[in-house]
């Protein structure tokens, strides 16, 4: 297995006493939690556990989720807080100017006057589009909606994005 393990939800708590954990999703891909597809759950040692998916449902904007051998509450209590990783080799191929949020979040942010705006540090899915948190030296974070008119090159091979502000965008 390969280093490289991507988050692509957390666990915030059980459901029931079936053995369901609550998730709280990182990731677009709804093919994600499949039934059949392997996860990996991150404990905070060096190792990660793979887990089975072998039940999945959508519940108050959560994704429940069921794994194989792990059938009552007591057998998932214990995974609370922990993160659901995918390998590097598990991820979904992209189109041309897509990105996955591990490959934006990190990259410093320039306006197209190279002005130094900081770097992303969080990405947001509010509704109809994303929204990137920049965190700056000093001050308050900057809020950057991804879109054309906003975002105008993204280079995460040199983790740089340069964008255009509108007006008022940075006040």
């Amino acid at each position: 297995m390969t280093d490289n393990m991507y988050n692509i939800g957390k666990i915030v708590n059980t459901h029931g006493i079936r053995g369901e954990v609550k998730v709280l999703r990182i990731s677009d891909f709804d093919e994600r939690f499949q039934v059949g597809k392997t996860v990996y759950i991150d404990k905070g040692s060096k190792e990660s556990t793979a887990l089975i998916i072998d039940g999945h449902r959508v519940h108050k904007g959560f994704d429940l989720l069921h794994f194989e051998g792990y059938d009552n509450i007591n057998d998932v209590e214990h995974f609370k807080g922990c993160y659901l990783k995918i390998s590097e080799e598990q991820q979904t191929e992209l189109l041309e100017n897509e990105f996955y949020y591990h490959e934006i979040i990190g990259c410093e942010v320039k306006t197209t006057s190279e002005e130094l705006l900081g770097v992303v540090k969080e990405i947001l899915s509010p509704g109809a589009n994303d929204v990137w948190v920049i965190k700056p030296k000093k001050g308050k974070d900057i809020l950057i909606p991804y879109i054309e008119e906003v975002v105008k090159t993204i280079d995460v091979e040199e983790k740089l994005i340069v964008i255009e502000p509108m007006e008022g965008l940075l006040d």
